[in-house]
């Protein structure tokens, strides 16, 4: 037998107001709406996972197919060669002079850029790594990379030049 009190307990406050900073909460049932999109998106979770193991897909898989169809269409580039020839250090010097000397100065001793006749080489001497450095430049130390301006038979002449003028081992 219902009473008017059962009625009226719809809206009850469960009390916790003093626990929570004031807040109330009511003790009300889940609308059916909500409760039907519960029940329809366990019943999908319940069949795609299991689909799921039966194609083989998987998201690492995924990536590793991207990253192989990346590495396809856009191949890395070949390490440049800088070889340190009396022709490749004099081509070095007047692409120097056009481009780096703004930086590094006529002499290679410095200004904005760093010394590069010291024997202090804080990204290598050796010619690979003074291309390498050339090419992919040193972004927080303002030294942009040079290789896509200049190409890589430029960067293995300036690197022959700077390697043969400066203090490079």
């Amino acid at each position: 037998m219902s009473t008017d009190n059962d009625k009226n307990n719809v809206d009850q406050i469960l009390g916790h107001g003093d626990e929570c900073d004031g807040i109330e909460e009511y003790d009300n049932a889940l609308p059916g709406w909500w409760i039907g999109l519960f029940i329809l998106c366990v019943a999908f979770a319940v069949a795609y996972v299991p689909y799921l193991y039966a194609t083989g897909w998987s998201s690492s898989g995924q990536y590793q197919a991207e990253v192989a169809a990346a590495q396809e269409r856009w191949p890395a580039a070949a390490p440049i060669k800088a070889v340190s020839t009396p022709e490749a250090i004099a081509a070095g010097k007047e692409v120097y002079t056009a481009t780096c000397t703004a930086c590094h100065g006529l002499e290679l001793k410095g200004g904005i850029g760093p010394d590069l006749t010291d024997a202090t080489w804080i990204h290598g001497g050796t010619l690979s790594e003074i291309a390498n450095t050339v090419t992919v430049g040193v972004l927080d130390k303002g030294m942009p990379p040079w290789g896509p301006v200049l190409g890589p038979e430029k960067v293995a002449a300036v690197a022959a030049f700077v390697h043969s003028a400066g203090g490079g081992k």
